[in-house]
């Protein structure tokens, strides 16, 4: 009997499919409360425009997410700035559609760059443009810019000490959860060696260990370094020593690996949740009954870690250590034009502002809603994700307007606007982790109640609500063609040249390492910022419509690879006894490299060369070895 296909959803389905996340009972309140009290703290001072105002500054809770609260901080701040200066901007330059349309734009751009450059998770541009555009369909008053700006500063203030409270409480945990992950998922990788589930648990187990340094480098604070987070940075450089060693012991290949290796990382795990480290590092690990020279190398480095964090260990200021990343490398790094974050800013940017300029140039009524539409749709990820949007989006707005045809019937004021806001913003808050639709849903009457609270009563509700839904549509549409036309292609377009250009980079690095040239930290960040960039432009090509199933079956294993290769050469990086490789078996490794590069660039096969040993570090030989396996004609 043969084997049944897996049937893919229909788009349709796929964007109104709910997923099974928790709801974020504590974060969807938080939001409710910054995006209301501001409003009901300008009706307590007698000034109900002012204090919606200075609602537009509660949107800067959207923007919390489990990060380390050191990077929350910070990240806040811009975002509270740029509120700030999106409503200065958009006060001033109301009267002036045209330049209004370029300049919503360039804020789409610039937002939709920088999260991508630093990969920040978020919203990123949307609420910028949202509120740019909404302080322009506000009564045109230039003179009031710094009064309006303050304002927004002034509840943006709010929602950032609301967001660090938790800080109070658990200053560390973003920390301590992905330190532990990287734990559990060392012992799922023990456990899954030998099985057909190998290789998909040790490239998870990869991508967390590099989650969990770029987390305990994002909260790293210069002048500041508590106990706990020398404890997590020992822990995680640990755990990073383990997966490599394992790996270096050839470890794969064996199917005898004694189950009391990953109960003993779990453990671990534990020790990491408890509040006491102390106590809880001065248990025993589970003890293998029979361990070989390498199992037992395993062993004791298991034990390493937890002998760390015991009192009488060496101080943990000498055993952390943290590089940071330069902001300016990073956005070098992103900005080049081959890479998918800067095409995808200037698109982003183009069609967001080609939307505001028709609008603006027909007089739609409440004209920003347009643009803003178009970018809602604009904000998924791939071209699939974007018809996801629209299709949310127009289900969202529909049933959002008959919500608020109910609510605005009974023509609440004053304290019952801010009570509206706080629940329409909690519910948002507690589905968008559903589905967007839903969060449209109830976010959709929250913006209709404002235009209608900042309309003084000047225009009927019934118009209001038909003007928002005829723009939503013409938004939607602008959107997927500009999505369509645009950006279709671009991905899987560029793909052959950044693969060849990544693996060259990571023959460059190679050479640094295994040379008798001195290390420049420059090459091997130019290979982690062009990984980065890689699988970007990777995954957006797997959400591409129509797919390119020939381009994305041939680099996968490939992208993958790289993945791989480049953890291990930055992690080689860090070690003192490299060995120095004579100019022979330097020149085979360049010349493997390169005819891979070629290879690569032209979407063809590869010859597999051999490749001599390198004595501590057969590991990169392997995994150098199956990036050209990858690349042989089958």
């Amino acid at each position: 009997m043969g084997e049944t296909k897996a049937v893919t959803p229909s788009i349709f389905r796929q964007a109104l499919t709910v997923n099974k996340k928790p709801f974020p009972w504590l974060k969807a309140l938080l939001a409710g409360i910054a995006a209301g009290l501001p409003i009901a703290i300008g009706l307590l001072f007698g000034n109900f425009q002012y204090g919606l105002i200075a609602g537009l500054g509660g949107f800067t809770f959207l923007y919390v997410f489990p990060i380390p609260y050191a990077q929350l901080a910070k990240k806040l701040a811009w975002c509270v700035l740029a509120i700030a200066i999106c409503v200065f901007l958009g006060t001033l330059l109301a009267p002036y559609p045209f330049i209004t349309a370029i300049m919503m734009g360039l804020i789409g751009s610039i937002g939709v760059f920088v999260f991508g450059a630093f990969r920040l998770v978020g919203p990123s541009a949307f609420f910028f443009v949202l509120i740019f555009a909404m302080v322009t369909g506000m009564p045109v008053a230039p003179e009031e810019a710094f009064t309006r700006s303050g304002l927004a500063f002034l509840g943006g203030l709010l929602s950032w000490s609301i967001a660090m409270g938790g800080w109070l409480f658990n200053p560390h945990g973003p920390e301590k959860n992905i330190v532990q992950r990287s734990y559990l998922e060392l012992a799922n990788y023990f456990e899954a060696i030998g099985t057909v589930h190998e290789n998909a648990v040790q490239h998870r187990v990869i991508s967390t260990l590099k989650e969990a340094s770029e987390t305990m480098t994002s909260g790293y604070i210069s002048w500041k370094k508590s106990d706990m987070y020398n404890y997590l940075v020992v822990l995680n450089d640990f755990s990073h020593k383990i997966y490599l060693f394992s790996v270096e012991q050839q470890l794969t290949e064996r199917k005898d690996i004694p189950e009391e290796l990953g109960q003993s990382l779990r453990k671990m795990a534990e020790i990491i949740d408890s509040k006491n480290i102390y106590d809880a590092a001065s248990i025993n690990l589970p003890h293998p009954n029979e361990m070989d020279e390498n199992i037992a190398q395993i062993f004791i480095e298991m034990n390493a870690v937890k002998n760390s964090l015991l009192k009488s260990s060496v101080p943990l200021k000498q055993q952390a250590d943290v590089q940071m990343n330069s902001a300016k490398r990073i956005l070098l790094g992103a900005f080049d034009k081959n890479s998918i974050i800067f095409i995808n800013a200037l698109r982003f940017g183009a069609i967001t502002t080609l939307a505001a300029i028709f609008a603006f140039e027909f007089e739609f009524n409440r004209s920003f809603w347009i643009p803003l539409s178009c970018v809602a749709v604009m904000s998924g990820a791939t071209v699939i994700a974007s018809l996801h949007r629209a299709i949310q989006r127009s289900f969202g707005t529909i049933f959002g307007i008959l919500i608020a045809s109910a609510i605005l019937f009974f023509q609440p004021t004053g304290y019952m606007v801010a009570l509206l806001i706080f629940l329409l913003t909690f519910i948002t808050e507690l589905f968008i982790v559903k589905n967007y639709g839903l969060a449209a849903l109830f976010f959709t009457p929250a913006a209709l109640i404002m235009a209608e609270a900042g309309s003084n009563g000047k225009a009927p509700f019934s118009f209001i609500a038909s003007a928002r839904l005829v723009d939503v549509v013409i938004g939607i549409i602008i959107g997927l063609i500009g999505v369509w036309f645009v950006g279709r292609k671009s991905a899987s377009s560029r793909t052959p040249h950044l693969v060849s250009k990544t693996i060259r980079s990571h023959a460059q690095a190679f050479y640094t390492l295994f040379s008798k040239q001195e290390i420049y930290h420059n090459e091997i960040n130019k290979m982690e910022t062009n990984i980065r960039n890689l699988r970007t432009i990777f995954d957006t090509a797997t959400g591409e419509l129509p797919k390119d199933e020939k381009t994305i079956d041939y680099y996968w294993p490939i992208v993958y690879s790289l993945e791989e290769l480049g953890f291990l050469l930055e992690k080689c990086a860090k070690s003192s006894n490299r060995p120095l490789l004579n100019d022979s078996e330097l020149a085979q490794y360049l010349l493997a490299f390169e005819s891979m590069a070629i290879a690569a660039d032209r979407r063809n096969y590869a010859e597999k060369r051999n490749l001599p040993e390198i004595a501590g570090f057969q590991s990169i030989v392997e995994k150098i070895e199956q990036l050209q396996s990858s690349m042989l004609k089958h």
